[in-house]
């Protein structure tokens, strides 16, 4: 099984995720389209791929301009049946790759927040059986609208859109569920000035605090949650791979 890794920032890596998906098995092939890599040239020999966050808004085609490339990946992956996984950034631009729309949000958040499934989530294969409620890695400031026929699987009392499926193969968050402890205890630690500089130093000092407080309390329960969606999600490459094999 081999994954696709569309990392659009070098500060943001597939982290535990990728640790435990090669542990399973998959063999991962990471490129930084906005960073001197380039996108493989077309799907081939690809059985799913994972996009991962940055800093960049998702519509900045301007000073990135491979984004719309990246855009043509994700539809192209998704028309040939190969699973998707989007993550902060990555489901933003799976969100505007469908047809959804991505804007600047009221709300910035940050830090392991409060994520609930919807009925519709507690029904999906990749959260069947989870609790109702997960505190996960967020760090953004945009939001998207979820395409025409898309599905909400999880939610939040700021962001309404945290996590959709559209189709049966393509699976868009809005969270970091990917960042190991240690990835995102780097972040809290090393980041500060980005927050400070969205907030300024008081609040975001309280800010800050705050999230080392909810890294100790749900960094370890965050990263159950990323081996069973990630577990889930490997299987439904190998099954859609197979499906596609024998075809």
């Amino acid at each position: 099984m081999k994954i696709l890794v569309i990392q659009n920032d070098p500060t943001s890596p597939v982290s535990f995720l990728g640790d435990h998906l090669q542990a399973g098995g998959a063999h991962l092939s990471n490129v930084l389209p906005h960073h001197g890599g380039d996108l493989p040239a077309s799907t081939a020999g690809y059985d799913g791929a994972i996009i991962l966050g940055g800093a960049q808004h998702a519509n900045d085609d301007t000073d990135f301009p491979n984004l719309p490339r990246v855009c043509d990946f994700i539809r192209a992956f998704h028309e040939e049946g190969k699973p998707l996984l989007g993550l902060c950034l990555g489901g933003q631009l799976m969100a505007r790759a469908f047809g959804g729309s991505v804007r600047v949000h009221d709300i910035f958040e940050y830090g392991y927040l409060p994520l609930d499934l919807t009925a519709e989530g507690q029904a999906d294969p990749l959260f069947a059986d989870l609790a109702p409620r997960h505190h996960i890695m967020q760090w953004h400031e945009d939001t998207f609208s979820l395409p025409e026929g898309a599905v909400r699987l999880m939610t939040g009392a700021t962001t309404e859109n945290q996590a959709f499926r559209y189709g049966d193969t393509s699976y868009g968050f809005q969270c970091h569920f990917e960042v190991s402890t240690q990835q995102a205890q780097h972040w809290i630690e090393n980041f500060n000035h980005v927050i400070h500089k969205k907030l300024g130093i008081d609040e975001g000092n309280k800010a800050i605090d705050r999230a080392r407080g909810e890294l100790a309390r749900h960094g370890n329960a965050a990263m159950d949650f990323c081996r069973t969606i990630g577990s889930r999600w490997a299987d439904l490459v190998r099954r859609k791979s197979r499906i596609a094999g024998a075809a």
